[in-house]
């Protein structure tokens, strides 16, 4: 090959689908189990099947491929398992709103099967999507092992761990308040409720007494309650007060006649109930009144209120949060009068309803307005209802699931507290992993989670997912243990029930059990129930099979924050349980992506980016560099977001925070091709002694060499950003700007300073390249192979792996005896030497183009004077120096005298010892003029300064003007100073 069939320019989309096919074709990203490797296993955090991946996908997804790619070419048994979620609430309802907007149809117009069809429909289209994506990002899963939550073989772990759990009195059926969503009409875990701040309103209910009393010589006939959802006051079953309340012992014992449903409620006491306290920090004490309405079946502290006090459980709303008669309410009263019929009212249109009742009858003592924190549905964002519903839970404040958990944090990582984080205290249980967080901080989320936890509720009242594996069947029958069943019983109104699960492999069982009227519960576990089986489900579980014994417990998950409570805690606790082992034993959480204005990307907002745009726009690439460069520690990532319309009419959202990933492809692309160009006649090479090289030779391995330990130890401790920073330094500034200017000369020379030139470049290419792939893929695979047709054979001091595809050749191994600071130092001085005389034409020729003359190619004279430590290593370095410092003519005189009109600057060396660069101006620029011009300047930078610093201490002003317009004079002032600090230095190098 020669350098010119190589594109002078980088075209990413010339290249990467060909790359990938090259991947793919030679099977490069695929592992077989084999223990005598050490194993390196992440499985993808599997994508919701509801929606094509975003920005987020694309970020956490560059991340993990980093981490494969490492490792692949740290020579570990490496897999990257990708696979989808089927996501039951999000995908149901997607498709629902598709089915009623093209169809006219709802869900229920559908049997069963019908409608998990479409669902399956869907969920193959955007499968297909999903897997795509991940592949044009570059990401190299082992394609063979994708699993999908609803497959035959994660279904079988699922049925499998239901039984375990099930059969071991760790999954029970229990009626109690539930997260309900009205919108999709299912319960919701405690973690699938957001909260979000609503305005509302604090009314004051009068309820009045069925007989009056006296208190402190006053007649009092009523009470007030407090309450932020006035329609729940249909279900009240009593009035709560604070023992320590002095009304208490005149009012506990009596009863008050209920509003609307004229139902008579005692008056309790309980000491949840909050002290009214208008002058207290509190704001629940300043809105109370001191008499709390206990409603148990929709409110959860009340709930727990009413099991302390044996109190009726009155449930006044059907599951679409309507007012209904139909679910445990019949003292109706007045709620369904002719002329108020409160039944069938949406929830809202109740709570006016009943405001405006209390109102004409004189009960409406007040109403507040309150700002006040209400729990909104994760999927449908609509408030949640507290609900009271029999459904199945796993108990995870069992010890063996919350506190196991807990103790396999990292002792480090671990604070000691109080609740369920003392369990670890008492368990002698140790396993041979720990778990760690990256950054530690979240280690603190997991602890609190596990510390406080709830048991899980795993039902859901849906059709996609996995149905739960349990038949029930009024009367008491025995387990059937040995044909795969498990049987426990629940005390009902009518009757006892046993309710059986069938384990997994028994089909055959579960037609006979229905033809003997078992019937199935028609509810599908939570999603997270499957994914919570993730890391041993896709390897094959409960098989034990080579995979899962070779891959399991794994190495590393990537994540994001919010789900450290849904998703990791879970797996942790299922891998353990089941496996008595750690999932994996680091937890990276990476920040959030965020628009410019700090606001979450979505596509209700409009400022999502599309990873396919931007990798149209840019190459995937540059995309996954700018991805890695964004990946600090800190919680949340801001990336400025813009509008911009494609040469084919599209309009897509871009952000410049991609241009730093073209810009360094571009620049990997160019100067690659550069030294290739220089490599072509490069001949066979020999083992070089190190010692014996050039000085910029040494440099520039010593540089390299330092670059692979940092980049390793940053990949090793998830420090994406400062290893991508790394590689640009070195890149760019080390390799680009120095080395490859400093051995032009050299190569234009020929001889054997060519020869080793060459021989260093090679490997210094070499290296680069192997260091830059797990961030940049497809660009670095295509220049090694035209590295390798052009220089198929290199070495330093021995020979190095260059046959095989980059994607599996090993990762760089650094030698000590390669650094060497001394070298390092001295080129640090002959830097600062040349930078200082490119300054000095700089400004010379900034001048001149302002007097409209001719700029200089070459400082005429540069002269150095300093201490012969300094001195003697620029004369050895002179041809170099005159080379890269635009110089003609450079003297060393340690005793000249500075020429009246020069320009001096000062370089220093590492131990302080300093030398002038002293550049004689009196033939180049009229320097008195210049002096003159600049203390002109700077004079009136001073008034400007004044006048800036006086307005801004005038406090007047301060106050009245906009935060926009004070920023932007501190902003000027800021640069006036700038300005002045430039003239000033200019200034006092004119001798």
């Amino acid at each position: 090959m020669k350098i010119s069939d190589m594109p002078s320019q980088y075209r990413p989309n010339d290249v990467e689908t060909d790359i990938y096919k090259f991947w793919l074709e030679q099977n490069l990203f695929h592992a077989e189990p084999d223990r005598s490797v050490k194993p390196y296993c992440i499985v993808i955090p599997p994508p919701n099947v509801t929606a094509a991946l975003h920005m987020g996908h694309a970020f956490n997804n560059t991340l993990q491929d980093i981490l494969i790619r490492y490792h692949r070419m740290l020579g570990d048994n490496t897999v990257w398992i990708p696979g989808t979620d089927h996501a039951g609430i999000a995908t149901q309802t997607v498709v629902e709103k598709r089915v009623l907007k093209e169809e006219g149809k709802r869900r229920t117009d559908f049997k069963r099967e019908e409608f998990v069809a479409k669902i399956q429909a869907w969920k193959d289209e955007y499968e297909a999507r999903i897997l795509g994506q991940l592949k044009a990002m570059g990401c190299s899963c082992d394609w063979a092992r994708t699993r999908f939550t609803m497959d035959e073989i994660c279904a079988r772990a699922v049925r499998e761990a239901f039984f375990q759990l099930f059969k071991d009195g760790l999954i029970y059926r229990g009626k109690r308040l539930v997260n309900w969503d009205p919108a999709t009409g299912t319960a919701l875990a405690d973690d699938e409720v957001e909260m979000q701040e609503i305005d509302g309103f604090f009314w004051y209910l009068k309820y009045p007494l069925t007989e009056p009393v006296v208190i402190d010589g006053k007649k009092v006939d009523h009470v007030t309650v407090a309450t932020t959802r006035p329609e729940t006051m249909l279900g009240d079953t009593a009035v709560a007060m604070n023992p320590r309340d002095p009304r208490a012992k005149y009012l506990v014992g009596k009863e008050v006649r209920l509003p609307i449903v004229n139902r008579l409620i005692p008056i309790i006491e309980d000491d949840y109930v909050v002290l009214a306290d208008a002058n207290s920090e509190d704001a629940k004490a300043q809105f109370a009144t001191g008499f709390l309405k206990v409603t148990p079946a929709h409110d959860p502290n009340d709930w727990e209120i009413g099991r302390r006090h044996d109190l009726p459980v009155i449930n006044v709303l059907a599951p679409d949060a309507t007012i209904s008669d139909k679910h445990g309410w019949t003292d109706l009263g007045e709620a369904n009068d002719d002329e108020f019929n409160l039944i069938g009212m949406d929830r809202y249109e109740a709570r006016e309803a009943i405001v405006e009742w209390f109102r004409k009858n004189n009960l409406l003592e007040d109403a507040k307005p309150y700002r006040h924190s209400v729990g909104h549905s994760y999927r449908s964002h609509v408030a949640i209802e507290p609900y009271l519903s029999d459904q199945w839970y796993v108990k995870v404040t069992d010890d063996r699931l919350a506190g196991a958990a807990l103790r396999t944090m990292a002792d480090d990582q671990y604070d000691p507290a109080t609740g369920c984080g003392q369990m670890r205290r008492k368990q002698d249980k140790e396993w041979e992993g720990k778990l760690k967080f990256f950054p530690e901080r979240y280690a603190k989320t997991f602890q609190t989670w596990h510390e406080n936890i709830r048991d899980w509720c795993i039902s859901r009242q849906l059709w996609w997912g996995h149905q739960i594996p349990v038949w029930s069947k009024f009367g008491r029958h025995e387990n059937r243990c040995e044909h795969g069943t498990w049987c426990t019983y629940a005390e009902t109104d009518k009757g006892i029930v046993t309710y059986a699960c069938v384990k997994p492999g028994f089909e055959e069982l579960e037609k006979v059990m229905e033809s003997e009227g078992w019937v199935r519960d028609p509810d599908v576990l939570d999603t997270w129930f499957s994914s919570a089986l993730w890391p041993f489900s896709t390897l094959g579980w409960p098989e034990m099979t080579k995979e899962l014994e070779a891959w399991n417990p794994g190495n590393t998950l990537c994540t994001a924050r919010e789900i450290i409570t849904l998703w990791v805690s879970r797996m942790v606790m299922m891998n353990l349980y089941l496996l008595d082992r750690l999932p994996f034993e680091n937890v990276y959480i990476h920040a959030m992506l965020q628009d410019g204005q700090g606001r979450k990307m979505s596509k209700s907002l409009g400022n999502g980016v599309d990873p396919l745009d931007i990798i149209e726009k840019y190459g995937s690439d540059a995309m996954r560099y700018s991805l890695a460069y964004l990946a600090t520690g800190t919680q949340d990532i801001r990336m400025p977001v813009k509008k911009e319309k494609l040469d084919d009419g599209r309009e897509i959202n871009t952000s410049e925070r991609f241009e730093i990933g073209r810009n360094l492809a571009n620049k990997l692309w160019n100067a690659a091709r550069f030294a290739m160009m220089n490599l072509e006649d490069a001949e066979a090479p020999t083992p070089l002694n190190i010692a014996s090289l050039v000085r910029e030779d040494r440099w520039i391995i010593s540089r390299l060499n330092q670059t692979v330990e940092q980049m390793t130890r940053h990949i090793e401790n998830f420090e994406f950003a400062e290893s991508s920073a790394v590689i640009y330094r070195f890149f760019w500034n080390d390799f680009c700007d120095w080395y490859l200017e400093w051995i032009k000369p050299r190569m234009r020379q020929g001889g054997q300073t060519k020869k080793q030139a060459q021989q260093v470049l090679a490997f210094c290419l070499d290296q680069i390249l192997r260091v830059t792939h797990p961030t940049m893929p497809y660009i670095t695979e295509q220049l090694w192979q035209y590295l390798n047709k052009i220089c198929p054979k290199r070495m330093l001091d021995n020979d190095m792996v260059c046959d095989r595809p980059l994607v599996v050749s090993p990762w760089p191994v650094t030698d000590a005896a390669r650094t060497n600071h001394t070298i390092e130092q001295e080129i640090e001085l002959l830097q600062n030497l040349i930078r200082a005389t490119r300054d000095i034409r700089a400004n010379v020729n900034c001048i001149r183009s302002a007097n409209k003359d001719k700029s200089l190619m070459k400082l005429p004279l540069a002269i150095v004077r300093g201490p012969a430590e300094i001195t003697d290593l620029i004369v050895e370095a002179t041809e170099v120096v005159c080379d890269l410092g635009y110089i003609e003519t450079l003297k060393i005189d340690s005793d000249t005298t500075i020429p009246s009109g020069s320009s001096v600057k000062v370089v220093s060396d590492h131990r302080g010892r300093n030398a002038e660069v002293i550049v004689p101006l009196a033939d180049l620029i009229d320097v008195s003029q210049e002096r003159a011009r600049i203390e002109k300047e700077l004079a009136e930078l001073a008034g400007h300064i004044a006048r800036s610093q006086e307005r801004l201490s005038n406090q007047n002003f301060v106050a009245k003007a906009p935060p926009k317009v004070i920023e932007e004079h501190r902003q000027k002032l800021e640069e006036l100073k700038t300005r002045r600090d430039a003239l000033t230095q200019a200034l006092a190098e004119f001798k």
